[in-house]
């Protein structure tokens, strides 16, 4: 079962201490479904990022397509991470996800003051290829 944005937002109101909500985004992260080996290649793999993190996106049809993305990544918070950003923006419309603010979503959820500056700096690198990729799936085939 995926997590979904609202429920991750609910389990963080819940929890008053940051080593309580490490362990949460630990175990979201824990909880993505398996990354396929094959999908583990450079033309996957997020730039930016201290850690490894990959990503595909799978587009739907339409010029508006459902964007859905799988991601993973070899340190246990960064893929806590990679699960926050697919809650947030796995199965929306592309032109939901160009104009949604990860950053304020970030801030609401505190992590902005809680990651070191390199996890900050991978997750915008994350933020921008997820918002990258749907902007290319709205523009019109050549």
């Amino acid at each position: 079962m995926v997590t979904t944005i609202n429920e991750i937002f609910d389990d963080f109101a819940f929890l008053d201490e940051w080593e309580d909500r490490y362990r949460y985004v630990i175990e979201l992260g824990q909880a993505l479904p398996p990354f396929p080996d094959a999908a583990r290649t450079d033309a996957h793999k997020v730039q930016g990022c201290v850690s490894q993190v990959w990503l595909t996106t799978d587009l739907g049809s339409g010029a508006d397509p459902v964007v859905t993305f799988a991601g993973d990544s070899d340190a246990h918070i960064v893929k806590g991470l990679v699960a926050i950003m697919l809650a947030l923006f796995s199965g929306k419309r592309a032109s939901e996800i160009v104009a949604g603010d990860a950053e304020a979503t970030l801030r609401k959820l505190g992590l902005d003051e809680h990651l070191t500056p390199q996890r900050a700096n991978g997750l915008r690198s994350m933020v921008k290829r997820i918002k990258r990729d749907a902007a290319m799936a709205l523009e019109p085939a050549a």
